[in-house]
């Protein structure tokens, strides 16, 4: 049974930073791509980023110059660096897995609890 524990969320003024991290386990991670999403108060859940297992990274247009994904292999953990955060960025952020070209539409794990943050104006 695959688990993805999200951490690094919490409340930043807009303009600021915030690092995320997600472990997992239960999932051949080195092999596998690993992508970030986010789910807004009454909106749907979002991709937002993508890294695969050769490194190639993918990004929803609105975030690309300003954040970051990255994973380190040997941790078991995907990363977001997050920079210049605006307030309609607010959202829990949630990792999964997945295929390299499905991963964005059809994750396959299921949810974690996911990391809230808060961008303040």
């Amino acid at each position: 049974q695959e688990q993805l524990v999200e951490s690094g969320g919490g409340l930043v003024q807009a303009g600021g930073s915030l690092n995320l991290s997600c472990v997992v386990s239960g999932v051949a991670f080195s092999g596998t791509s690993m992508a970030w999403f986010r789910q807004a108060p009454g909106k749907e859940r979002e991709f937002v980023a993508a890294v695969h297992s050769s490194d190639n990274t993918a990004y929803v247009d609105s975030v690309k110059g300003r954040f970051t994904i990255s994973r380190d292999n040997a941790k078991h953990t995907v990363y977001l660096q997050m920079n210049n955060l605006q307030p309609e960025e607010t959202a829990v952020y949630h990792c999964n897995f997945g295929n390299r070209l499905t991963i964005a539409a059809m994750p396959k794990g299921s949810w974690g609890q996911g990391t809230q943050v808060t961008v303040s104006s």
